[in-house]
């Protein structure tokens, strides 16, 4: 217990440090003077893509090695053992197949990015060698979790490749490399960081290739296939669900407004780095509840993260909003950007709707009724492809965002009520409705005291004067029983 809490605790701080780094390679990008927004697009569009390759390539074949490598570490020793080998055969033989399908498929992506996404047909086939990259990385990280060895491969993950991508980009500032071996460059990034996971594994005699189909493969083959199977429809859909929104406004608008829709997507997504991390810690502490059927605690969490989650959403969204013009200009992003500022409203209210309904996913998805979340994956995707679609093309990048609050609204709506009316869990109350009341006041008061103001001193203003009265607010009126909590410790330390 005492190793997996260490690596819980290494991990977090390397999570926050490759959120620094991610922040600072997406202001080099787009500050001036560096990348243009096409450029910048592109990137994107090379993630969205290289996600989606990925993906498919792997077949679902990584959740498997999760599941079922304690079948095969208890039962073979290491030179009996396939696991590894089969998963990379699996993997290997659904990248072939990729590449004949992006090979198949290039007169379409030319008639469909050619004219308003030119650069990325131009660099369209170095996004294979970046998806090959992610698939063999992803395979030996999964292998790797299931030997409890998480640091490096997190590492990696989290934080090496954001370091990588920040000397590729200072590299190319400096007119030390031209874009063009700049993009080559990126579309190895997870080739560099797969082949270091390698060395470190083999080093440590953690990699064994067998091929040789063992009793454990036989006995589990049918199991394997069909967790394969129905896990791969599952990140498919979300997989989808994520990148769409690049790929249709690359097709529609071109990659500038991609690089908009990016910096904005960015943003916004600020509001939901806690959020992240409560559900993260959520989802253990849920399995075990369920497994003890202790409904009423599972219902406590449901409703507390709720009210945590929508406080700090407000929280950090009314800092970002009150400043992000001025931080645009003091900053000195490229003007273009500016044009995003809409859409941040609208994907930050996303948020804030998102980060109110808790837990909600991974109440369900711990459940024995974790069908249902695929289910409302299912119809969630089904609304959003087309909705993006109409709402792109006639709205131009906030189309994204009206897409986006409709399918996401939905979304959370039937699983609120699926757990309302299945199990009698509502989380909601007045509080939550006192938080919004706290957040729009503070706002007002902030904005009102310093409207005049600009630069540093406004940002900095405005932020003491919001925070200082939605935390007080908070803890004066708890809104949350943990705040409660927290005052309450405080007196008994204080004696008072």
């Amino acid at each position: 217990m005492a190793g997996i809490r260490k690596q819980a605790i290494i991990t977090s701080i390397l999570v926050y440090i490759g959120v620094f780094f991610g922040a600072l390679n997406t202001y080099l990008f787009v500050k001036e003077g560096n990348f243009g927004p096409e450029q910048y697009g592109l990137t994107r569009l090379f993630f969205d893509v290289g996600q989606n390759f990925y993906v498919f390539a792997s077949l679902g074949i990584i959740p498997v090695i999760y599941k079922f490598y304690h079948y095969y570490n208890d039962n073979l020793d290491n030179q009996e053992n396939d696991l590894l080998g089969r998963s990379f055969l699996i993997s290997l033989a659904g990248f072939v197949l990729v590449v004949i399908a992006a090979y198949f498929f290039e007169p379409l992506v030319l008639r469909k990015f050619g004219e308003r996404s030119a650069l990325f047909v131009q660099y369209y086939f170095w996004v294979l060698p970046f998806s090959f990259g992610l698939l063999a990385f992803s395979v030996m990280e999964g292998y790797a979790t299931a030997l409890q060895k998480t640091i490096l491969p997190n590492f990696l993950k989290e934080t090496g490749i954001r370091m990588i991508t920040t000397v590729f980009i200072v590299l190319y500032i400096f007119s030390f490399i031209s874009f063009d071996t700049f993009m080559m460059l990126f579309a190895m990034l997870y080739v560099i960081i797969a082949i270091i996971l390698a060395i470190a594994l083999a080093l440590n005699g953690d990699i064994h290739f067998h091929f040789k189909t063992s009793r454990v493969t036989r006995k589990f083959r049918k199991k394997m296939f069909a967790m394969q199977l129905f896990v791969f429809g599952g990140i498919v859909i979300s997989t989808v669900g994520l990148t769409i929104d690049g790929l249709i406004i690359a097709s529609l608008r071109g990659l500038t407004d991609t690089g908009v829709y990016t910096f904005s997507l960015y943003i916004a997504n600020l509001i939901q780095i806690p959020q992240r991390s409560i559900q993260s810690i959520a989802t253990g502490v849920l399995v075990r509840l369920w497994k003890d059927k202790n409904y009423p605690e599972i219902s406590r969490i449901y409703q507390r993260s709720c009210i945590n989650m929508l406080i700090i959403s407000v929280f950090l969204f009314g800092n970002l909003w009150l400043n992000l013009t001025d931080g645009l200009q003091v900053l000195h992003i490229q003007d273009k950007y500016a044009e995003g500022i809409p859409l941040v409203l609208i994907l930050g209210f996303i948020r804030i709707i998102d980060a109110g309904t808790g837990v909600n996913a991974q109440v369900i998805g711990a459940s024995n009724f974790w069908k249902f979340e695929f289910i409302s994956g299912v119809i969630m995707l089904a609304l959003r492809i087309p909705l993006s679609y109409i709402f792109i093309k006639q709205y131009g990048i906030i189309g994204t965002a009206f897409s986006d609050l409709i399918s996401l609204s939905v979304y959370n709506f039937i699983r609120f009520e699926f757990l309302r009316r299945k199990f009698g869990m509502q989380p909601f109350n007045k509080n939550m409705l006192f938080a919004l009341l706290l957040s729009g006041g503070a706002f007002l008061v902030a904005y009102f005291l310093f409207r005049t103001q600009n630069g540093w001193f406004a940002i900095v203003a405005r932020s003491v004067i919001f925070s200082s009265l939605v935390v007080a607010g908070t803890f004066f009126f708890r809104l949350t029983p943990d705040a409660a909590q927290l005052v309450e410790n405080a007196r008994k330390r204080l004696n008072i």
